[in-house]
């Protein structure tokens, strides 16, 4: 790595403040009494019976406060007298593996304690019909052999395509309760027919299988829970478009406009399904998603635990830390892009030996012809917005505007003896 520190030059740092950026904080205090409530106004259109078994299809990402939505939806459907139990539903996660899925659950805080009910995992898939356009529908085995399936999942802009259905309770039918089968297929056509696909096998499974509901969760730009509604198979390709621009429009974002460089510290599976949001950084892996943040660089300097290895979406930076690459695991990170057909995401940037190094290639690349103008914004993560800290330059844009509040002095970073952040 000494030719790249050679190579960066002289090249200073900038003082970094903190902010707080500021957004709506509508939260819901009592989630199991929301969603008590969601069953009781929707229970003539459920089609709970006592006795039924009901598969309940619980996904991968990070949704907020997720153990405590699925006690609150099993404990519901068996006071109804149903028999529930849960599937993965998370398409080629985990390693495309049943133990792997099971251990990704775990990981989130969803097991047969936590839940009281069972798990049952399995990569089964049953072929249940197929699209005008050739494309095979696929559906979980073990979920097609209970009475009933419900779905859980948090509805949100996707992070590689923009359409009326993206992330919600469609596509956990399509892709998650499809698994690896399912997920390659409906990627098959590229992103470009992602939202279509995701439509039409989601009627398809809407209209022969024995999906009862959804419960679609919203939330807000810190990352809690604003809305819960139990949406009926019935009502759901109508219903989830008007969710997803609830979610649109209560998602936080950068709040300055273009940017030299962005700093990411951590990427990982429970910020996003790229490890960065591309909603938040302005950089998609495809042509068929609409953003609107401008970086002149993006460097990412570390991959959480909780992602297991698996660093999709890296290759959406440009620069990244030996640190992270010594984290990655490819067969997980290849099974999300192969599946997905979108290899950009699995691109290593270019690689530096510490933090230090990651922040100044990117200044001196960035092609800011001012460093006392330097615009950069540097995040913990994607998916934690509130408070950032932003250069020296961007002081008074950040004093003019009313939706972000000045924390304290511009300080110089700091590094350990080896040019990175110190940890914890």
């Amino acid at each position: 790595m000494d030719i790249i520190s050679k190579l960066i030059g002289e090249v200073a740092l900038p003082p970094m403040l903190p902010v707080r950026q500021i957004f709506d904080d509508t939260t819901i205090a009592d989630i199991p009494a929301a969603i008590r409530d969601e069953f009781q106004r929707n229970s003539a259109s459920l089609g709970l019976r006592p006795g039924m078994t009901v598969a309940v299809g619980v996904g991968s990402r990070g949704v907020a406060e997720l153990p405590v939505i699925v006690r609150a939806v099993i404990d519901a459907i068996r006071a109804q007298g149903a028999l529930p139990f849960i599937v993965p539903a998370m398409g080629s996660h985990g390693g495309a593996t049943a133990e792997g899925q099971v251990k990704l659950l775990a990981g989130l805080g969803i097991t047969p304690e936590s839940t009281g009910c069972d798990i049952r995992s399995s990569m089964e898939v049953d072929q249940i019909g197929t699209l005008p356009n050739g494309l095979p529908v696929f559906l979980d085995r073990t979920a097609r052999q209970a009475d009933g399936i419900v779905v859980i999942n948090r509805v949100k802009p996707h992070t590689s395509f923009s359409a009326q259905l993206e992330s919600g309770l469609c596509k956990m039918i399509t892709i998650g309760l499809g698994k690896q089968r399912g997920a390659e297929s409906c990627h098959a056509m590229g992103m470009g027919l992602m939202g279509q696909n995701v439509r039409d096998m989601a009627a398809l499974s809407l209209g022969s299988q024995p999906v009862l509901f959804g419960v679609a969760t919203v939330e807000n730009a810190y990352d809690r829970v604003c809305h819960i509604e139990l949406v009926p198979a019935a009502q759901m390709l109508t219903r989830e478009p008007e969710l997803l621009q609830m979610a649109r429009q209560r998602m936080p974002r950068i709040l300055f406009n273009p940017l030299d460089v962005l700093i990411v510290e951590r990427m990982g599976k429970e910020f996003s399904g790229t490890g960065m949001d591309p909603n938040i950084t302005g950089r998609a892996s495809t042509a068929h998603m609409r953003t609107e943040l401008q970086v002149g660089k993006l460097a990412v300097l570390d991959l959480t635990k909780k992602s297991e290895g698996n660093a999709n979406g890296v290759g959406l930076a440009d620069i990244c830390t030996q640190r992270l690459v010594d984290k990655i695991d490819y067969g997980a990170t290849y099974a999300n892009c192969i599946t997905s057909t979108v290899l950009a995401s699995a691109r290593i940037p270019v690689v530096v030996g510490n933090d230090r190094d990651a922040l100044r290639l990117a200044i001196k690349t960035s092609n800011a012809l001012d460093p006392q103008a330097l615009r950069i914004v540097w995040l913990t993560d994607t998916l934690h917005l509130e408070t950032i800290r932003v250069s020296q330059g961007l002081l008074p844009e950040a004093q003019a505007h009313p939706s972000i509040q000045i924390l304290g002095d511009p300080v110089m970073p700091v590094f350990d003896a080896q040019g990175n952040l110190p940890q914890g």
